[in-house]
């Protein structure tokens, strides 16, 4: 992607207001990314969470991070379907013809994404407050939490944006979301990795959401973090920028 000119930041900010727009005028997408989540956390904690043994007396406690990472999991089908009907529609090319920055159109749905879960994230955790979550941890263990949370969002999004870029059919664009839903349920977000079969616990201690659902976890619940924080991390950087950097590619060639 080109080089920031002077017009860059003042472009996408325009591009992010045109991308909010879609987002707010458009009730399935909150229904998916806040409601459901939400749902889910009802269900899990009131329904199942008498039956699950977590290690903990608050089960509220325990699946919030995995509910966090969810949502936005439940968000990247949206932003591949928005960037595909761009594309399609041929609006990067209008926008491409005009004196404005080359990527911005692109940045203006990746900060749309960044923008619209931090919404949605801080509604689901006034939520689980109201169902009794509570957190002893200071302002830096939050401020960390965020980054990593900001991190994984950026790391999907990237990579929906390649899918969005790359589809051929509005069904090609979302197919995005399906297999990235799965690893939030595979993994400790919901039961401790040490409760599942064998194979199953293989592959939910060696992928990318169960560091980074222990890292939060830890933090939330003020507790040592060790070297899941530096797992997580480094699963988030490192998928971002491979993902950035194909989209990039992709999006020279298409956009």
């Amino acid at each position: 992607m080109e080089t920031m000119n002077s017009y860059f930041f003042s472009d996408m900010s325009v591009m992010l207001g045109r991308s909010m727009r879609h987002i707010f005028r458009s009730l399935d997408t909150i229904i998916t990314v806040t409601i459901m989540p939400i749902a889910m956390m009802l269900l899990f904690v009131y329904v199942f969470g008498g039956a699950i043994q977590s290690g903990t007396d608050n089960y509220v406690n325990y699946v919030l991070p995995g509910i966090l990472l969810i949502a936005v999991a439940n968000s990247i089908g949206y932003v591949s379907y928005r960037l595909f009907l761009d594309k399609q529609r041929g609006i990067f090319e209008r926008f491409n013809s005009m004196p404005i920055a080359h990527s911005a159109a692109l940045w203006g749905h990746v900060l749309t994404s960044l923008v619209s879960n931090a919404i949605s994230l801080v509604v689901i955790v006034l939520v689980a407050l109201l169902m009794g979550f509570r957190s002893p941890a200071g302002i830096l263990s939050w401020l960390a939490v965020a980054g990593i949370i900001a991190l994984f969002t950026l790391a999907l999004t990237w990579i929906a944006a390649i899918a969005g870029l790359s589809a051929k059919s509005v069904d090609g664009a979302g197919v995005i979301a399906y297999p990235i839903h799965f690893l939030p349920i595979i993994s400790s977000a919901f039961v401790p990795t040490a409760s599942m079969p064998g194979p199953v616990r293989a592959f939910a201690e060696n992928q990318p959401v169960t560091p980074i659902v222990e890292a939060i976890r830890a933090l939330l619940l003020n507790q040592p973090v060790g070297n899941e924080i530096w797992i997580a991390l480094a699963w988030c950087a490192g998928i971002m920028l491979v993902a950035y950097i194909f989209a990039g590619r992709v999006y020279k060639m298409r956009a």
